[in-house]
């Protein structure tokens, strides 16, 4: 069998290259192996076990899962952080592989490797992509479909979603009916769809792998069913964070810094991590903030925030709640807890003076 000190895979859609480095780091085999299991396992089932590196990406799971399969240890890299790849002028399929294979042989933190989640996960996670998908399709053909209404003059009175269609119908001239009538078909469709979606949500979220975890989760007010099951399939092991504040840093809520001398500048969000799972906490951010948000400290402590005033006040508020829901999310899945919504802040007694 061959044998290599570390293996780097660069990975495109057909295909990816692959590059070995012996035990002096001299680059000793490169080759180019089709985007399929079967011939993944062929070529690296007559490598002796080694380290393999790949940066995260559309076949990242089926392709670590294989390698593991075939005996080698699989490292993950962040390509968000991978900065000798990204930055460099002469990048190319052979020299990303090559980078990923020195960069593992050499000190695979400086890879920030990433957890492969298991094959139940990301086939549970794919559940719910799929009816966002067919949520944001939905939105884009009624969203087409008021405009083209304006441009006849007519407008659409506001409604649901799911009677978009038919209040269409309603207000709508049968001139402009006629040529809008496929996409109000297709609207109801998606709609049908998004239902059938949710119903094997709530008998995924009711089973008995995750109904405890997500009714203890669903205690937050404007935290439902969707956005429970979703976080705990994107954070999916709650011993990984041994600080829940990590739970913000690890969806991309935490602020970007750059900071040299004594410039310190104000940035935006990172954005890394789960951008589904960063929407659905924002969409509950906006109902603990909005009109009919219960009271409790997450409302107050937004509300503080948008007192301060400035730019974008409310908005900054918002995505501050939703960091600061992921927190106690996953506070609450690690401790098991009972939610109190106006919890008070224990301080601790002064010691009285000698």
């Amino acid at each position: 069998m061959k044998k290599y000190s570390a293996i780097g895979i660069d990975v495109s859609d057909k295909d990816m290259k692959v590059v070995g480095l012996n035990a002096e780091g001299e680059t000793v085999w490169k080759h180019v192996v089709a985007c399929r299991k079967s011939a993944v396992i062929t070529v690296f089932g007559k490598i002796e076990p080694c380290v393999v590196a790949l940066e995260t990406g559309g076949h990242t799971g089926w392709l670590a899962r294989a390698l593991m399969e075939a005996g080698h240890e699989v490292v993950i890299a962040n390509a968000r952080k991978v900065r000798a790849i990204s930055a460099n002028e002469r990048k190319s399929d052979w020299i990303d592989a090559e980078i990923l294979a020195r960069l593992v042989r050499t000190d695979r933190k400086l890879l920030h490797p990433v957890m492969l989640r298991s094959a139940q996960t990301q086939a549970d996670m794919t559940m719910i992509k799929a009816r966002d998908v067919a949520v944001r399709t939905r939105a884009t053909m009624v969203n087409a479909v008021r405009s083209l209404v304006k441009v006849a003059g007519e407008r659409v009175n506001k409604c649901s979603t799911e009677s978009f269609a038919k209040r269409c119908r309603q207000d709508a001239s049968s001139e402009t009916l006629l040529v809008l009538e496929p996409l109000l078909a297709g609207i109801e469709a998606q709609t049908e769809v998004i239902r059938s979606y949710d119903k094997k949500i709530h008998s995924l979220a009711g089973s008995e792998r995750y109904e405890k975890i997500v009714e203890q989760i669903s205690q937050v007010t404007g935290v439902g069913e969707l956005t429970a099951l979703a976080f705990v399939l994107a954070m999916e092991d709650p011993k990984r964070f041994p600080d829940p504040r990590q739970a913000g840093a690890f969806l991309g809520m935490t602020p970007r810094r750059d900071q040299s001398g004594e410039v310190d500048k104000q940035l935006g969000i990172t954005h890394c991590g789960n951008t589904l799972m960063r929407r659905l906490l924002v969409g509950s951010a906006h109902y603990i903030m909005g009109a009919f948000g219960p009271d409790c400290n997450l409302r107050r402590f937004g509300e503080r925030l948008v007192g301060r005033g400035g730019k974008s006040a409310k908005k900054r508020a918002v995505v501050a709640v939703a960091r600061k829901l992921a927190v106690l999310l996953m506070k609450l899945w690690q401790s098991g807890e009972t939610y109190e919504p106006l919890r008070a802040r224990k301080i601790p007694a002064r010691k009285e003076a000698a």
